[in-house]
């Protein structure tokens, strides 16, 4: 601002060394849908309250921990191919309680093994005041006519880059609508991607009708703004110090499974009946007494270790978004990742398998495989998005490259609505823009050996304007941009040569 001199005097003005620049908007910060044991911020509901966090302490301050899941035992039949244990000779298969299954604590610090920061928790519901469980209800997340479900929560949060909902898969094919709701305001809000899982299959013999299931039932809007992932993944993040006989159904008689010749065993668990109100370090001894004394019991403790360590795929993937976001940048595709705190994939798919599963002729839904590779560990192998046949966006950083682009030069140009529609605006505009997208350039996100061959930038009358739309009051600013695609496929020939 220039100053009025009115008086005899010495007068300062500083000036602006630098131009106005673009920030390049936050890409990695997922919110997560689910509930949770608590909701609190010092005697404040959290419940449908969106809260920023930085950390897993972060998340047990404010919305508490895991629930107490518990299973009870029955005779394993066919059908049966996960969790099974064999006791006196006969095959056993561990169920989990009706109302038991709650995803997303454990999700949370999958999320942060795997290289995630700050996030959002969105909790529609507590579990802590009910130790037998609560339905989940689709209409929590959704909405209904009495309940207002999450969507008009989500649109208040402007820094969210990603949407994942772990706990609506234990809706089972229910949730698959709440998917397309997501896609569609992925779409609204023009500034986030949302990361999707499929329902676990009871068999592998079912594993291919759960994928057409959820091609039919994810309809065919803005399928590049999601991305799907399959199977479920074998992890390790509830340790065997977290779990015992407690998490046992009161109707499994524990001393009646184990052969009568674990004396010892069955002597301790008579000892854990008299403990009404044991201590946890009264469970943990106990437990090591047991683990120690019947490797029958051994055998039950790790089918339940199984069990409770089966999780969905989504929020370790967040994860690796973020991790590759901020290390190495969005436009790097988030495949051949070793995930962490997973030691296999629930399901075994093949090479030839897998073909079926990320190429779908018909309408392109994709699915992301993982897949475990001997001496390398449980790998993302697959980056597209659910628009697998789009040239323009097939891939997952091309499509989330374009959203940060987007959003960023939003961001930046909205100080200049109502800024003279003239020459001087539209320089100011194309500098900045120039600028912003060089530097994508210098970092590898563009394509091309030179700024001119990796974006085209253009605004003005006669470029992108007609003195109508100057009357109009339209500025109409035009970028081209070439993303960097992945190299999917890698192709190597091979001949040999005659001696010279």
């Amino acid at each position: 601002m220039a100053i009025k001199e009115t008086i005899p005097g010495v007068y300062v003005t500083e000036t602006n060394a630098f131009p106005q620049s673009i920030v390049a908007v936050a890409t990695s910060i997922p919110v997560f849908i689910g509930y949770t044991e608590k909701a609190d911020n010092n005697g404040s509901s959290l419940i449908g309250k969106p809260l920023g966090i930085t950390s897993l302490s972060d998340y047990e301050t404010y919305f508490g921990t895991a629930f107490h899941a518990m299973f009870t035992v029955v005779d394993a039949s066919p059908e049966n191919t996960d969790d099974i244990f064999s006791i006196n000779n006969k095959s056993k298969h561990l169920v989990l309680n009706k109302n038991n299954t709650f995803y997303l604590y454990n999700s949370i610090r999958l999320f942060y093994a795997n290289g995630g920061a700050n996030c959002y928790i969105l909790s529609i519901g507590t579990y802590g005041n009910k130790p037998d469980g609560m339905p989940i209800d689709i209409d929590d997340f959704i909405g209904s006519d009495s309940k207002p479900g999450v969507f008009g929560t989500l649109q208040s949060i402007s820094d969210v880059g990603l949407v994942v909902a772990p706990d609506a898969i234990a809706c089972g094919e229910a949730s698959y609508t709440f998917y397309c709701k997501i896609l569609d305001h992925c779409a609204a809000m023009g500034n986030r991607f949302a990361i999707f899982d499929i329902v676990e299959p009871l068999t592998d013999n079912d594993a291919s009708n759960n994928i057409v299931t959820f091609r039919n039932a994810i309809g065919t809007s803005n399928l590049n703004l999601g991305a799907a992932y399959y199977p479920w993944l074998h992890t390790n993040v509830v340790q065997t110090s977290e779990m015992g006989l407690a998490n046992f159904d009161r109707s499994v008689d524990m001393e009646s499974l184990l052969p009568a010749s674990d004396t010892a065993a069955i002597a301790a668990i008579r000892d854990f009946k008299q403990l009404t109100h044991a201590s946890s370090s009264d469970l943990e001894d106990l437990h090591h007494k047991l683990l120690s004394l019947s490797d029958s019991y051994i055998e039950i403790m790790e089918a339940l270790f199984s069990a409770l360590n089966k999780l969905p795929p989504s929020a370790a993937i967040a994860g690796v978004y973020a991790s590759i976001d901020n290390g190495m940048g969005v436009w790097h595709a988030p495949a051949n990742v070793a995930l962490s705190m997973v030691y296999a994939p629930s399901r075994t798919i093949s090479p030839g398998q897998q073909v079926a599963y990320s190429i779908d002729g018909k309408a392109g839904k994709s699915i992301n495989i993982i897949r475990q590779f001997p001496g390398i560990g449980t790998l993302i192998w697959g980056a597209r998005t659910l628009d697998g046949n789009s040239e323009d966006f097939r891939y997952i950083n091309i499509r989330r490259t374009l959203l940060m682009i987007e959003q960023s030069l939003r961001t930046a140009f909205r100080s200049f609505v109502f800024a003279p529609n003239d020459v001087n605006t539209w320089t100011a505009i194309n500098n900045m823009t120039e600028s912003f997208l060089i530097n994508l350039w210098k970092q590898g996100a563009l394509a091309g050996n030179s700024p001119s061959k990796a974006f085209a930038v253009a605004i003005g009358v006669g470029a992108t304007m007609t003195p109508d739309d100057v009357l109009n009051g339209l500025m109409i600013l035009s970028v081209s941009v070439a993303v960097e695609h992945p190299g999917e496929f890698i192709v190597i020939t091979l001949q040999q040569e005659t001696q010279k």
